[in-house]
């Protein structure tokens, strides 16, 4: 997100910032779409994947990841009008389902896995699944929590959770190009140093389960 100064705020990059003070260097972000956003990193454009990434062993062929600083599971935001009556995953696998989800996501694998008779409709980015939801054209969105339920609580007339329990759960990690071991050790650590702090349960905490950040946006 960004803020009314036009600085991005949220959990990661509230990492990314501490990853870079502790290293001593500034962090500059790269707005990059998620569908290259691997290409991205190996032909040079940034250093460092520090985004929500879950360790998928396909990508671990591409790059390398550090242990989990966070674990996520996916979640379902259904239309109360089109998904009347549906409360468990099971009623979504239907090929009468239209389900969107963002392309290149886990999300989207995880459609393909659980939901396989549902028919799947791919975007660029979570945004403009949520909205083809609001405007009844899908059943549901499946996104990483805790986006789903924070969709359900900002527009309650038109959308809810049809259960509140994430039905995956997966390690995220940084990702950065394969070869360089002296970084991959310096972040395996990091993460297991500010993990005994309480610094990243603190600031997950915040961005997931509260909304005090709410002032800070435009």
């Amino acid at each position: 997100m960004q803020d009314k100064a036009g600085n991005f705020i949220g959990f990661e990059i509230d990492v990314a910032n501490r990853v870079a003070q502790d290293m001593g260097v500034k962090a500059e972000f790269i707005p990059t779409k998620w569908s290259g956003i691997i290409p991205a990193l190996l032909t040079g454009k940034f250093d460092i994947i520090i985004g929500g990434m879950g360790i998928r062993p396909e990508r671990n062929l591409k790059v390398n990841f550090s242990i989990p600083y966070d674990h996520t599971g996916m979640s379902i935001v259904a239309h109360k009008k089109l998904a009347a009556g549906f409360k468990k995953l099971d009623d979504f696998n239907n090929a009468s389902v239209s389900i969107a989800s963002r392309t290149g996501t886990t999300a989207a694998a995880a459609v393909k896995r659980f939901l396989p008779k549902a028919k799947l409709r791919l975007f660029d980015d979570e945004s403009q699944a949520i909205q083809e939801l609001l405007l009844g054209r899908v059943h549901a969105v499946v996104a990483s929590a805790p986006l789903p339920a924070f969709q359900a609580i900002a527009n309650p007339e038109k959308l809810f959770l049809p259960f509140k329990e994430d039905f995956t759960r997966e390690p995220i990690g940084f990702a950065i190009q394969k070869g360089d071991f002296d970084s991959m050790n310096y972040l395996d650590n990091w993460i297991r140093v500010t993990e005994a702090e309480g610094w990243l349960r603190e600031r997950k905490r915040y961005w997931f389960e509260t909304r005090e950040w709410d002032k800070l946006l435009k």
